[in-house]
């Protein structure tokens, strides 16, 4: 007799929420955005987070002598702000809530007609399997519904009577259901799996189920696997316990909600604890034939040399091998499945090159310039997505600009990555990485010696013990999308576009006197990239940095502080890249919480790294505001003075800081690694800026043992602040009238006709401006820096418009803005000057005869 499925009737998610009128960031709290289940702190204030590699975070929080949760309450004078804190807290947690509710919801909308069907004469599943799947989710969802019908109305009608601590104290009273939850969480996973292998109808199920999306949402719903939908839950306590932090910072100790919270907070905190190493083998271990677990430590997305070209690989590290694989092409509807490309046993890995004859593989590195029109493509297409979405009808077209978007990040991923990791086999054969930051060398270096530590055999492996091990990474890993922006949910933080100010301070718990310094990285564009590098501290166990260095940020949603020590021993220099290798004394990171750094204060933070402690500072300005012209108010100085004023004072064609700091750069920064784009010292350069504008006469000295980036970056300041920029308000429209020309006799007419028409001070110095580049950009092979590189750095500094006339334009409406057609195009232009054959002043004026000056 033939099997077939029996009709069970369409489900659709009922309307059971009201709409939200809150408009709040709800990164940390939603419950889409974690899909490796890795929640993040995101201040100091809040638990810190082992992220080790379990299903579920490791929650460790800050207890007082009497094992209460700590949580600093709010400065006094500040009850006003924190209660409007806490109101902003509470509705981003209501916003992932509704999706959480939404997501538990689509589970229980199929386990209905599931059981209808148990008891009919064809069962897609029997009664015991679908209690075994499904279990607790209803209970789950009652609760969780129930809880926000109770919490939405408190904010509706938010003051500072309102309390919300009963409800939370409730919602933590009920975990006892999670902890049933948890418990048969392994069963309901193993159980799922073996139903889809047996029911085809049950497997297209449990591969695409729907999920509403939120009531203030253009997207009607989103799909999502079982698999994922059953983690929700895990993930969910781990988020509220997070929330609970931050509301108990924002609530005054004299409020009613304060001993409220602070007890859902301890039950909360007990009930992580009495499950996290339950937890922490159902997802990441695998069973040896010899009975053994084999534990997967950690996963990630890495890019390898493979026959002189990138692939991108999926590196799985298990507590007795190393594990490289691809993803295979599946047919639509089926089960994604790995490749393995090789694997070693951790007992046989060596970093060291065996063989010292080993040739280097020749790395495809693209030029900068590449790379940087990719990101200015990718930035564009955030934006029109971001516009189709609000369009009538957009949605369509948007879900094609994704798609394109997708392809571009992943190659940007591919292409970006140049830090080498190379690794070796017992036999000599060895395999390379490539990597976007020193600090994920780091990780995975330190996680594979940490393993080898211990008595490992060598594992060889059957290829059908191969093929077992290769299979299960796809249910053990937990890195399961590559760091792309269209990977990421709608309401995960897009991160900060702007300035981010840091100042290094100092560091202690080193053993003993070394010669010491301290990176920056950020990420951007789904990677990490160093920013800024303070000075080499000699011979101390305690330096006292005090440096303050300003990073831009694109979409940054982290900052990582590495501590080294200065290796000045030419033995370890490294094959893969001619450099170096200075050890790596510690390492850490810290989210950037909008909350926390968008403010006019400075934001204390330590970082802990292998018993280091390093302390800095950190405010975030966004881009608007740190670009804005400002006049001095003070005429007497150079800065934030129109040019044709100093010029006039000095009686010189072009200003004497703009020569001063040309000369000292050619002299001895030309070879500089990353001249104009590394940041220099924020003191330094307000060091010079008030030597400038105060005409010091030391100021020859003071370049001379100045250190070079901060030169670099007290000319570019000097830029940013004229009041106008260099090319003029006045002729911001026609140059971006011009670049967008396509005849290129038309462009080169226009283009120089601009040109004739600055103001003699502003044409002299852009001239001079211009031929420094070009000389910088004739050592790239040395300095890293390209015309494209160099026109990124200083375009939009030298025409973005003033804020008056920019006010004329559009307003930015997103944070990817900042990379919008306007800043392509500032950089175009002076991408084209750069670009064009030697331009005299004299011989333009000459042509002037022959053009109007009129535009």
């Amino acid at each position: 007799m033939q099997y077939t499925a029996p009709h069970l009737p369409l489900w659709s998610a009922a309307a059971c929420f009201k709409p939200t009128d809150f408009n709040y960031n709800t990164d940390g709290y939603d419950g889409d955005g974690a899909e490796d289940g890795k929640s993040q702190d995101s201040s100091e204030t809040l638990p810190y987070i082992d992220e080790s590699p379990t299903m579920s975070p490791q929650l460790c929080v800050s207890q007082g002598p009497d094992g209460e949760a700590v949580s600093p309450s709010p400065l006094e004078g500040d009850v006003e702000k924190g209660l409007e804190m806490k109101k902003l807290v509470l509705s981003g947690f209501l916003a992932s809530e509704e999706i959480y509710i939404n997501q538990l919801e689509a589970l229980v909308l199929p386990m209905r007609p599931l059981k209808a069907a148990a008891t009919s004469s064809q069962p897609v599943l029997t009664m015991q399997q679908i209690e075994t799947i499904f279990y607790k989710i209803q209970d789950i969802f009652e609760i969780h519904k129930e809880f926000y019908d109770a919490l939405l109305p408190s904010i509706q009608r938010w003051d500072e009577k309102v309390t919300v601590g009963h409800l939370f104290q409730k919602l933590a009273s009920q975990l006892g259901i999670y902890k049933a939850f948890v418990d048969n969480y392994k069963n309901a996973l193993e159980t799922a799996e073996k139903c889809s292998q047996a029911n085809n109808y049950f497997q297209k199920i449990s591969e695409t189920v729907s999920v509403k999306g939120p009531k203030d949402s253009k997207d009607s719903s989103t799909k999502s696997s079982m698999e994922n939908l059953l983690y929700k839950p895990i993930d969910r306590v781990t988020r509220s316990t997070l929330v609970l932090h931050d509301l108990l910072k924002h609530t005054p100790k004299d409020h009613p909600d304060f001993p409220l919270l602070q007890d859902a907070l301890r039950i909360s905190q007990n009930f992580l604890s009495s499950i996290n190493e339950e937890i922490d083998p159902r997802r990441t271990a695998v069973t040896t034939p010899k009975g053994e677990a084999r534990q997967l430590v950690k996963d990630g997305f890495l890019v390898e040399v493979s026959e002189s070209s990138r692939k991108l690989r999926h590196v799985f590290l298990f507590t007795d091998l190393l594990l490289c694989a691809k993803m295979k092409k599946t047919a639509v509807g089926r089960h994604q499945q790995y490749e393995c490309k090789w694997y070693i046993p951790l007992a046989d890995l060596t970093f060291q090159t065996l063989d010292d004859s080993d040739s280097c593989p020749s790395i495809q590195v693209l030029p900068e310039h590449e790379i940087e029109e990719m990101k200015m493509k990718i930035s564009v297409l955030k934006n029109d997505i971001q516009k189709e979405k609000k369009a009538p009808k957009g949605q369509s077209r948007a879900e094609r600009l994704r798609k394109k978007m997708n392809e571009q990040e992943s190659w940007l991923l591919l292409q970006s990555p140049t830090i080498p990791f190379r690794i070796h086999n017992k036999h000599g054969k060895s395999y390379l990485f490539l990597l976007s930051s020193d600090y994920e060398r780091a990780e995975w270096k330190e996680s594979i010696q940490k393993l080898q530590k211990k008595d490992l055999q060598a594992c060889m492996l059957s290829s059908v013990e191969l093929q077992v091990l290769t299979s299960s990474c796809f249910k053990l890993r937990t890195v399961h999308n590559i760091p792309v922006t269209t990977n990421k949910d709608d309401e995960e933080t897009p991160g900060l576009y702007g300035f981010l100010h840091v100042i290094v301070r100092s560091a202690t718990g080193f053993q003993e006197s070394a010669n010491l310094y301290c990176t920056l990285e950020v990420d951007s564009f789904g990677y990490f990239v160093s920013k800024a590098k303070t000075r080499v501290f000699r011979d101390t166990a305690e330096p006292q940095w005090n440096e303050e260095f300003e990073i831009e940020l694109e979409g940054s949603q982290y900052l990582r502080i590495l501590c080294y020590e200065k290796c000045f021993d030419k033995s370890m220099l490294n094959k893969d890249d001619n450099e170096i290798v200075d050890k790596i004394m510690g390492k850490g990171q810290v989210q950037l919480d909008p909350q926390t750094v968008q403010s006019k204060n400075w934001h204390m933070d330590v970082i802990e790294m292998n018993g280091i402690k390093v302390e800095f500072s950190m405010k975030f300005t966004s881009r608007d505001l740190s670009l804005k012209r400002t006049p001095s108010k003070k005429q007497s100085g150079v800065f934030g003075v129109k040019i044709n004023v100093v010029t006039k004072r000095e009686r010189s064609k072009v200003p004497y800081i703009v020569r001063q700091c040309i000369e000292e750069v050619e002299k001895r920064g030309i070879d500089e690694v990353g001249i104009y784009r590394i940041s220099g010292v924020a003191t330094d350069i307000q060091a010079l800026k008030l030597a400038f504008d105060t005409n010091t006469k030391d100021i020859l000295v003071m370049l001379s043992d100045m250190d070079i980036n901060a030169i670099a970056g007290t000319l570019k300041l000097y830029f940013r602040e004229l009041p106008e920029p260099l090319l003029t308000d006045r002729l911001y429209p026609a140059f971006m009238e011009g670049i967008a020309l396509s005849d290129p006799a038309a462009k080169e007419n226009c283009m120089m006709h601009l040109l004739r028409s600055l103001p003699d001070p502003n044409l002299m110095t852009f001239l001079t401006l211009l031929e420094h580049l070009k000389r910088v950009a004739e050592k790239e092979p040395v300095n890293k820096m390209s015309l494209h590189n160099l026109g990124t750095v200083f375009g939009p500094t030298l025409l973005r418009p003033s804020e008056s006339e920019s006010a004329k334009g559009q307003h930015i409406t997103c944070a990817s803005d900042i990379w919008s057609h306007d800043v392509m195009a500032q950089v175009q232009v002076l991408l084209y000057y750069l670009q064009h054959p030697p331009i005299s002043f004299a011989e333009l004026k000459r042509n002037t005869l022959y053009f109007s000056t009129d535009v």
